[in-house]
C-alpha cells in the first residue's frame, strides 16, 4: 500500500491529554467529512476544520511506496535521544490509510504511536493511544479508547451525549474561530459544573508553534 502525506514534522503536542509532548506529526492527505476546499465547506459533514491536508506538498510531503519508506522518514525527524519516541497520526482522517504494517513499521523504529481520528473508521490493532474528536451529523464507530477531545460547541454533538463511552479521559476543546473566547468561556464553565471533562486549549497556536 502507499500513503498519501501532506506533511511530516517535529514538535510538541499542543492539545489534549498529551500536551507538551515532543513527537513526530505525520499528518495524512485526505478526509471523509470534508474535501479541504473551502469552496465545499458549507456543505461539508465538518465544517470547523481549521488544518490544510490537502495534497502532499507539505514539508517531507508525498506519496511513500511502503510502510518502511513513511517509518524511516518520520524517524528521521525525531531530534530526541532514542527513549520516549512518540509519532502522531493525524490528517485529514488519518484511518483512511493507516495499516497494520505501518503500525509495526513505526513500532519497530522504538515509536509509542498515537492517532486523531473523527471516529467514523475502526483503527486496526495495536494503536497506542486513541483519540477521537467526534463530529457533528458523522456516525461514531469508535466508541472506546483513551481520550474523546469534542470541539465544543457543536449544537448536534453536545458533551451529554458521549459522556456514557469508554474512554479514559474526556476532554473539551473550545472551538477556535471568531468566538473562541466566548467558547472558552463556555467551555471553562461546562468543565466546572461537569468535572469528568478536562478543559483543552490549543498550545501551540498560543506558542507560534506548528
Amino acid at each position: 500500500m502507499s500513503y498519501a502525506v501532506k506533511e511530516i514534522f517535529m514538535t510538541l503536542q499542543g492539545e489534549g491529554a498529551q500536551a507538551g509532548r515532543a513527537a513526530v506529526f505525520c499528518r495524512f492527505s485526505g478526509c471523509n467529512l470534508w474535501s479541504g476546499r473551502e469552496q465545499d465547506r458549507s456543505s461539508a459533514t465538518c465544517q470547523f476544520c481549521d488544518t490544510d491536508f490537502v495534497g502532499t506538498d507539505g514539508t517531507l510531503g508525498g506519496r511513500y511506496t511502503s510502510a518502511d519508506q513513511l517509518a524511516d522518514t518520520v524517524a528521521g525527524q525525531w531530534s530526541g535521544d532514542h527513549s520516549n519516541r512518540y509519532v502522531v497520526l493525524t490528517g485529514g482522517e488519518p484511518l483512511l490509510q493507516v495499516d497494520a504494517s505501518l503500525i509495526a513499521a513505526l513500532h519497530a523504529r522504538g515509536f509509542c504511536i498515537g492517532i486523531e481520528t473523527n471516529g467514523t473508521i475502526g483503527p486496526p490493532e495495536g494503536l497506542d493511544w486513541v483519540c477521537v474528536s467526534p463530529k457533528a451529523g458523522a456516525e461514531l464507530v469508535v466508541r472506546r479508547g483513551h481520550e474523546l477531545k469534542l470541539v465544543y460547541p457543536q449544537a448536534d454533538a453536545m458533551p451529554e451525549a458521549f459522556a456514557g463511552l469508554a474512554f479514559e479521559r474526556f476532554s473539551l476543546q473550545p472551538m477556535d474561530g471568531p468566538d473562541v473566547i466566548e467558547n472558552t468561556a463556555r467551555a471553562v464553565d461546562y468543565c466546572l459544573r461537569h468535572p469528568q471533562w478536562r478543559l483543552s486549549l490549543q498550545t501551540h497556536k498560543t506558542l507560534g508553534i506548528r
